[in-house]
């Protein structure tokens, strides 16, 4: 699949970027991790304070619906360590939460996953960490 250029934070680059080669060397046949590093070198690199509100970030609560069965789902994609399937934060380098990141309101998604193919629909940022700090300052 194509996929639109990305945004992505300089923090959450340089988070990404300290646990992604690791990573790759444990997972070698995982080739969403591939695209992830290829995301990131060709994403748009902003300082949190000039992402657009509407992007999924490292922290981002999103509302997805599953184009396939209708199912609306909210997950936070997080930090590896952070993941909780059950309470809805989606490890950033499973295959969903490495889809989800950078994209924005409105897009849909086609990405592979261990079942296979889904598609989603980002419908909602009900939480973003940058937009929160730039309203907390």
């Amino acid at each position: 699949m194509t996929r639109e250029q990305i945004v992505i934070t300089r923090e959450d680059k340089k988070r990404l970027l300290s646990v992604l080669p690791r990573i790759q060397v444990e997972s070698a046949d995982r080739e969403d991790l591939h695209l992830l590093a290829g995301e990131i070198a060709r994403a748009v690199e902003v300082a949190p304070s000039e992402v657009p509100p509407d992007v999924v970030t490292l922290g981002s609560t999103a509302r997805v619906t599953d184009l396939e069965s209708g199912d609306a789902m909210e997950l936070t994609v997080v930090m590896p360590g952070e993941a909780d399937y059950d309470r809805g934060k989606i490890s950033v380098l499973a295959p969903l939460g490495t889809a989800l990141l950078g994209y924005r309101v409105g897009d849909e998604i086609e990405w592979e996953v261990p079942r296979g193919m889904r598609r989603i629909r980002v419908d909602a940022i009900l939480f973003q960490p940058e937009s929160a700090r730039a309203e907390s300052a």
